[in-house]
């Protein structure tokens, strides 16, 4: 068996939990499989609502040693100071230079080679490709598959992390293709 040597990202989605999202991360930080960053992707609260639970799972991830990135809402986070955020692209390419010099981290979800090439041209810190595999968040849209997340990963020089269908199964074969790393959801959130 290969092991390879990668970025594991939790991206959550608190409808997929039975339960508490913030008991359930802190189950994940505190498993075997402890993911390297958090994505807190809850962009169907109010600001106000996700800034509550932020407040409650940045510091879930900080007692862990655990990057928490905040995720659509940018006000949000520069309201509470935090410095990692993650957009998607038409939202990212919307920022000002001004409002970006408020994070340390900017992840952008790209679709396309040219979308990838834009968000690093732009200062994104790294970017989310996908949805590579069949995924229940995608329903009915054909995924982009390995070869469009290698043409990604060959074309930029900021890391590439895979997300949609990704499995512990198929996550090797995201590596392989270039990837950094990858991101779940379900396999995490459930």
């Amino acid at each position: 068996m290969i092991m390879y040597m990668y970025k594991k990202i939790c991206v959550t989605n608190r409808h997929l939990v039975q339960g508490s999202l913030s008991i359930r991360i802190e189950q994940i930080l505190n498993s075997d499989s402890k993911p390297d960053i958090v994505i807190l992707r809850e962009k169907d609260m109010s600001e106000e609502e996700y800034i509550d639970l932020s407040h409650k799972v940045i510091d879930i991830c900080n007692k862990s040693d655990t990057l928490c990135i905040l995720h659509y809402f940018k006000n949000a986070a520069i309201r509470i100071g935090h410095r990692a955020i993650h957009m998607p692209l038409a939202a990212f390419e919307a920022m000002t230079e001004k409002e970006k010099l408020n994070f340390d981290v900017i992840g952008v979800s790209i679709h396309s080679v040219t979308d990838a090439l834009n968000a690093e041209k732009k200062g994104a810190s790294y970017v989310t490709a996908g949805h590579v595999f069949v995924t229940d968040c995608k329903k009915g849209l054909e995924p982009r598959g390995l070869k469009f997340l290698s043409e990604v990963c060959a074309a930029v020089k900021i890391p590439v992390y895979a997300i949609g269908g990704i499995e512990d199964k198929n996550a090797g074969l995201c590596i392989e293709a270039g990837a950094s790393g990858v991101c779940m959801m379900s396999g995490w959130m459930k």
